[in-house]
């Protein structure tokens, strides 16, 4: 089953059995529970397909959307909830029967025409239309972000309800179809495997597979008039690249791709996806963006250009930690990013840079009203402070620790074993902890309680 299955309810609780009718008043949770996400995701049911037919126009930047939905109940069900911030829904279908609905916030409350008794395979199908408008975290937009000559989308973390229906939330992974009508001159680029295009009527088709389970943050979908460049590697991991021809100097960057990802692939295990690649929308549409892993296929600014591989390696690992392994809870992010930070130091080290040793020296110069000392790594208390320098530096430095107490040969196995057992999943940062004390023979408590869940400068390096 792709994803975890949530529970929650409000109302009776009782059981399903499959043939008898749902409990009166059993009614999905409107949220996942995150802590530091209170309103994004739902209960109720467990998510396993998303076919998502859209069709663009980048002058009107009007969006019209079809989202058919194939889920799974996890407790008997007289309503749900989807997330989605704006938009005009036109219609809902449960089950191809006609669904009431209404609007409450980011909430689209769905309530079919029958219950839903736990267990239960059923599909939503939901029309919508309107022009799509990001939201904002820390002055920068998120979710589906318009640019001169198209768009593109960079959703981390809960920006995936600005542009289709969905269960917001990292736990509930799934397989997506996508299907991309833009003007005839537009490329149209997704997550996952390119299946092809066909013109008509001055409109271009583009087909997208993403067939490995995918966090709806990782989602992506980007529209103009791109540069393409598709092969396919003698191991059979078939590459697309998209970039704006106003980019071009960060094409020698990604020709580095492949190397990138074979090195990371020796130390993390083999490459989780069946395609890989790069999106580089036109620099001015950015607004503040460095860069996002978005799954197989990550975002990049023009600063990629020249060398860029600090945030290639970053991106690269992140396919690794971060969308195969996926968290649980945002509040476990340096699970993410703590981890793709330590990618570049080890990259570093061993392509002629500065030793992993060095720096975790660097940064554990820096003095005690650092913002990097504020904040405990596993244990950010606000969303405000989830992509904080905590979260990433330190975060890398607890790996780094943890490395030069069990040695390399154990640390590397561990982040091999962490890549497999939850490849396609999710985890949280207890089960790494569970992992690397198992496979160590060793307790790492201490450790841990000092450089991931302690605020301030540790007094020893």
């Amino acid at each position: 089953m792709a994803g975890t299955a949530f529970g929650g309810s409000s109302g009776s609780s009782a059981p399903g059995n499959g043939t008898s009718p749902a409990a009166a008043g059993t009614k999905g949770a409107s949220s996942a529970g995150d802590s530091l996400f209170p309103l994004s995701g739902n209960g109720g049911y467990d998510v396993s397909h998303y076919d998502l037919k859209l069709g663009y126009d980048p002058k009107s930047r009007s969006l019209d959307g079809r989202a058919v939905i194939t889920a799974r109940t996890t407790q008997p069900l007289t309503r749900f909830n989807l997330d989605l911030e704006g938009l005009t829904v036109k219609s809902v279908k449960v089950n191809q029967a006609g669904a009431d609905f209404r609007r409450d916030g980011q909430e689209l409350v769905i309530t079919p025409e029958r219950p839903l008794n736990k267990g239960e395979r059923f599909r939503v199908d939901v029309t919508y239309e309107g022009i799509p408008k990001p939201l904002k975290q820390h002055g920068m937009p998120l979710g589906w972000i318009a640019t001169d000559d198209g768009a593109f989308v960079g959703s981390q973390p809960n920006g995936a309800m600005t542009w289709f229906p969905v269960n917001d939330h990292p736990k509930d992974k799934a397989s997506y179809d996508f299907t991309l009508t833009v003007p005839q001159g537009s490329t149209a680029v997704a997550n996952g495997t390119y299946g092809g295009q066909k013109t008509a009527h001055g409109r271009t088709t583009f087909r997208w597979k993403q067939r490995e389970p995918m966090a709806s943050y990782a989602a992506t979908v980007a529209v103009g008039r791109f540069k393409v460049q598709k092969y396919t590697t003698p191991g059979g991991l078939e590459f697309y690249n998209a970039v704006d021809p106003r980019e071009a100097k960060a094409w020698p960057a990604i020709k580095k791709l492949p190397s990138v990802l074979d090195w990371a692939g020796k130390l993390f295990g083999p490459y989780p996806f069946k395609s890989a690649g790069v999106i580089v929308p036109h620099s001015q549409a950015w607004g503040g963006f460095t860069a996002l892993e978005t799954q197989g296929r990550p975002l990049y600014p023009s600063s990629l250009s020249g060398d860029g591989l600090g945030l290639m390696v970053h991106e690269s690992a992140h396919q690794w930690f971060g969308d195969s392994v996926s968290l649980k809870n945002w509040k476990d992010i340096w699970l993410n990013e703590g981890f793709a930070t330590y990618a570049e130091w080890l990259y570093k080290e061993q392509h002629g840079g500065d030793s992993a040793q060095k720096s975790f020296d660097k940064s554990y110069s820096k003095p005690a009203n650092n913002a990097v000392w504020k904040v405990p790594v596993a244990s950010p208390q606000s969303a405000d402070q989830l992509f904080m320098p905590p979260v990433y530096e330190r975060g890398a430095m607890a790996l780094h620790k943890l490395r030069t107490t069990v040695g390399d040969d154990t640390f590397f196995r561990i982040l091999r074993s962490w890549a497999s057992s939850h490849r396609g999943g999710n985890a949280t940062t207890r089960q790494f902890i569970s992992l690397a004390e198992r496979l160590s023979h060793k307790d790492l408590g201490p450790l841990f309680r000092t450089w991931i869940h302690t605020q301030g400068k540790p007094s020893r390096p």
